[in-house]
């Protein structure tokens, strides 16, 4: 069986690694244009990109998959089975419809719940206690193909999304591991979604990293978990961008004072008033700084008790 494998960032490396120790025959990797990273803009490879170049693999990195051009060259590879994770991009009917197998996809989250770009993040922002992964069928929809499997996965109070995409990423590689002999055989009777219990997980924009101080301390604390290790959540000191890194929550009721408010710095951080009690601040980064711990920053900066965070 020809595999053609879709995918772009580290969650998707295990379920390619998987793939190719179990000695299945991956013809062809899609996965995303190099970006430029870091200060001076380097172009790099992606996490896919570099797994298939270290293994001889062909490496197919289109703008848009929609394009006649990258629909021809996929075609090229004759897959029997095309099999995604994270790739970035919506697939068009062509290349839906190329392999007689079909075209399967590693989803982190229980689908219907939580559809979209965002679900590993989204999950932990909201709260949640328990995600998965989903197997499935892709279809033209935005993740509304027939599911094959799903395994649950425990969202742990300390879990910020990257330790969880990691795990989501490992169950995700195991989940396929079990079902690729039955996706061997060809397609399989899959069950199809309940529109009634569906929801998005949009891709995060900058108002999702702006703290609400007026929210309740737990609330603030996912929001903070939920943006690490990527951009961060971020509130204004002087005007400024001052991003937290990492929190710890209190349940005890606080000063009467505005939230927002800075109620103490002490070697264990940065102490904030919340909508209903309060939260330590314990890594931060000012504006045109490094990450730090917030007791280092506490030993020398000007923030005093009193000071309001926007």
């Amino acid at each position: 069986m020809k595999i053609v494998f879709m995918g772009t960032p580290a969650f998707a490396v295990p379920s390619l690694r998987m793939l190719l120790d179990e000695g299945y025959n991956v013809v062809a990797v899609v996965t995303q244009p190099d970006r430029p990273q870091g200060r001076k803009k380097v172009l790099m490879p992606t996490p896919v990109k570099e797994v298939a170049l270290e293994q001889g693999i062909p490496v197919l990195q289109p703008q848009r998959m929609r394009s006649p051009e990258a629909v021809a060259e996929l075609a090229a590879y004759k897959p029997d089975l095309i099999v995604t994770a994270a790739y970035g991009q919506i697939l068009p009917k062509d290349v839906l419809e190329l392999p007689a197998n079909g075209c399967v996809n590693v989803h982190g989250s229980l689908l219907p719940q939580y559809r979209g770009g965002a679900p590993i993040q989204r999950c932990i922002i909201n709260g949640e206690t328990e995600t998965g992964i989903t197997l499935m069928y892709m279809a033209e929809g935005l993740d509304t193909g027939d599911m094959i499997a799903q395994v649950k996965i425990q969202i742990d109070e300390e879990d910020t999304s990257g330790t969880l995409f990691e795990k989501l990423s490992i169950a995700g590689a195991a989940l396929l591991k079990e079902q690729m002999p039955r996706l061997d055989n060809g397609r399989l009777e899959a069950e199809v979604q309940d529109e009634q219990k569906a929801s998005y997980a949009p891709n995060l924009k900058r108002e999702d990293e702006k703290i609400d101080w007026n929210a309740s301390t737990r609330d603030i604390y996912n929001q903070i978990r939920g943006l690490v290790p990527f951009s961060g959540a971020f509130t204004l000191w002087n005007d400024e961008v001052f991003k937290a890194w990492a929190s710890r929550k209190t349940d005890k009721a606080s000063k009467e004072v505005d939230p927002g408010t800075v109620l103490q710095l002490t070697d264990q951080g940065i102490e904030v008033k919340t909508g209903d009690a309060s939260l330590w601040l314990t890594r931060i980064q000012p504006s045109g700084k490094k990450q730090m711990e917030a007791a280092e920053f506490v030993r020398g900066n000007t923030m005093t008790p009193g000071t309001v965070l926007g």
